[in-house]
C-alpha cells in the first residue's frame, strides 16, 4: 500500500493529469507485455514490482524534470526503444507528444507496434531502423525537439549517431544512473559544439534505484 500510494505521488508529480486512466492503460501494457514475454524475449524485468517502478516511473520521470513534456507539442525520438519504454509510457500519459519510437531490431518494433494499437496511441509511431543511418535520411533531420535514450548505449554513442536528429533549439535528454554519467563525462565535454550537463540525482520510488539526467545542447 505503501509503496504504491508513492508511485501515484511519483506520477502525479510528472504531471499527468488524468492517473486513472494512466494506470488503467499500464496494466493493459503490463499483461500484453508479460503475456508476449512468453514467446519474444523483450525484457527480463517481469515482475509487478519491476514493470511499475523500474519501467513506468523510470520512462515517466523526464516529465518531472522537464515538465514541458506534459505541458507541449513536442515531437521526440526514443532511440533504442527496446519494448516501449519510455515511447509507449509518454505517448499514454502525454497525448499532445508526437513520439518516434526507434531500434534496429524487428521484434520489437512489432510488439511496440502491437501495443500502441492496443492502447490506441494514434500520437506513436514506431521505425524499424538503426539511428545512424536514419540520421542521414532527410526526414529525420532536423525534426526533434527531444531526442532520448535509456538503458541503451552510452551517451556519446547515441549522440554521434543521431547527431542530425534535432530541431533549432532541441536537445538531447539521456536516462542515466549516476554512475553512467560520471563514466561518460569526459567524453562528452571534448564535443566543443554541445554544451553537456546532468540534472540532480533523484531516487525512483518503491527503492527503484538512483537516476539523473544527461542533457545536451547545441551551443
Amino acid at each position: 500500500m505503501i509503496a504504491k500510494l508513492e508511485l501515484y505521488n511519483f506520477i502525479r508529480e510528472c504531471g499527468v493529469k488524468d492517473i486513472d486512466a494512466f494506470a488503467s492503460g499500464c496494466e493493459i501494457l503490463r499483461e500484453f507485455l508479460t503475456e508476449y514475454n512468453t514467446h519474444v524475449n523483450l525484457t527480463r524485468l517481469t515482475s509487478v514490482e519491476d514493470f511499475y517502478f523500474k519501467h513506468i516511473a523510470d520512462s515517466i520521470s523526464i516529465a518531472r524534470f522537464f515538465p514541458e513534456i506534459s505541458r507541449e507539442k513536442l515531437k521526440i525520438a526514443d532511440i533504442g526503444c527496446g519494448a516501449g519504454f519510455p515511447s509507449l509510457v509518454l505517448a499514454l500519459a502525454f497525448p499532445a507528444l508526437q513520439i518516434h519510437a526507434i531500434d534496429s531490431i524487428g521484434k520489437k518494433i512489432t510488439f511496440v507496434t502491437k501495443a500502441a494499437s492496443l492502447l490506441n496511441l494514434t500520437n506513436l509511431h514506431a521505425v524499424c531502423g538503426r539511428s545512424v543511418e536514419l540520421n542521414c535520411r532527410q526526414e529525420f533531420q532536423g525534426k526533434f525537439d527531444i531526442v532520448t535514450a535509456r538503458a541503451v548505449a552510452p551517451s556519446p554513442k547515441i549522440f554521434r549517431e543521431a547527431s542530425r536528429f534535432t530541431a533549432t533549439g532541441g536537445r538531447f535528454i539521456f536516462y542515466k544512473t549516476p554512475q553512467q554519467a560520471a563514466e561518460e563525462s569526459a567524453v562528452l565535454a571534448e564535443n566543443r559544439q554541445m554544451r553537456w550537463s546532468n540534472t540532480a540525482c533523484f531516487d525512483l520510488p518503491g527503492s527503484a534505484g538512483e537516476r539523473l539526467f544527461t542533457v545536451g545542447e547545441k551551443i
